[in-house]
């Protein structure tokens, strides 16, 4: 079986990578990744995968790297994926996220016609959901919140039109926040989890520098969401059509990460509010609903579920480990 994971270099790809590897036989792994890119995600299997330049916003790049992979499964990941960065490069973040979906689907529908398509949404794309409204089902109105959120939006209707037009297998799954060993410190809890393990060897100031810690999420290991994309890739039909929300079904506030971060630690630190880790405007709740890929899965196996608390653990030590050993 030959897959296509596009940008491969990135935290859920390579996570996927790795469990493909290891769980499916005779599989030929295909990862795209941007000229210059740090490899330091997939340094492990570089030996087993084949990489494959492609620039999303070149269709005719992208064109070249599907033509080349020939999949029979495509998990596409690649993306502008850091809310914040939106809001500086609203442009740019649409024209990866929504233009480059367009390219791939066009590339697909011209080189792999009965390729699986996995296209990855956000949870993002639900936005300003009202407490009444939870958990959030993939019936909800979609009230996106920032560029992101927007570009997103357009990637997932993209896949609508494209499965309706042309018969292509595409699911597309609203993916709540992930976490886990390799989380890019951009993101609150691997940024948090890096700012104690420099503290805990006397790197830092004992102070952790954050930003709203009102905001509600719906945190899922990395480990297990991979596990899923895996299981739906075997199960789609072109005729599903599927939307999916791949979450854990509860929230945490960020006040109680905190928390549960302090408790870990060995250190005592304060905190502070940091004006530049504050959105324009921030979704206060995103707690999804997971019954409708619970049933799909049904015959196949058991949502895999990690505490949080253990998956926190296992990203402080990650950071441990980078401090300690750049």
């Amino acid at each position: 079986m030959r897959c296509l994971i596009t940008g491969v270099d990135g935290f859920l790809a390579s996570h996927l990578a790795d469990y493909l590897l290891e769980h499916e036989r005779n599989v030929e792994i295909f990862g795209t990744i941007r000229k210059g890119a740090d490899r330091g995600n997939i340094t492990h299997v570089l030996n087993q995968i084949h990489l494959v330049d492609m620039d999303l916003t070149d269709a005719y790049s992208v064109n070249a790297a599907v033509h080349v992979a020939e999949p029979d499964w495509i998990f596409h990941l690649a993306g502008q994926s850091y809310v914040p960065t939106s809001w500086t490069s609203p442009h740019v973040t649409f024209e990866v996220n929504a233009i480059g979906t367009c390219h791939l689907l066009e590339a697909v529908r011209k080189n792999c016609k009965d390729a699986y398509v996995q296209i990855a949404g956000s949870s993002e794309e639900y936005g300003r959901v009202r407490p009444n409204e939870c958990p959030i089902t993939e019936n909800q109105p979609l009230r996106p919140m920032s560029p992101y959120g927007v570009s997103k939006v357009a990637a997932d209707k993209l896949g609508y039109q494209y499965a309706r037009s042309y018969g292509l297998n595409i699911c597309v799954t609203r993916t709540f926040n992930q976490s886990g060993p390799r989380r890019g410190d951009m993101f609150f809890d691997s940024d948090w989890c890096k700012q104690v393990a420099l503290m805990e060897v006397d790197k830092h100031k004992k102070e952790i520098r954050h930003g709203n810690l009102d905001a509600v999420r719906d945190m899922s290991d990395a480990r297990d969401t991979v596990k899923i994309y895996a299981a739906i890739a075997k199960k789609h039909k072109p005729t599903d059509s599927n939307v999916f929300n791949v979450c854990s079904g509860w929230g945490i506030e960020m006040s109680e990460v905190m928390e549960l971060l302090k408790s870990m630690s060995i250190v005592e630190f304060s905190t502070a509010q940091d004006p530049n880790r504050m959105r324009p405007s921030d979704v206060p709740l995103l707690v999804g609903s997971n019954d409708k890929l619970d049933k799909y899965l049904n015959d196949v196996m058991e949502l895999p579920y990690r505490p949080y608390a253990a998956t926190l653990m296992d990203l402080l030590d990650y950071w441990r480990v980078r401090v300690e050993h750049p």
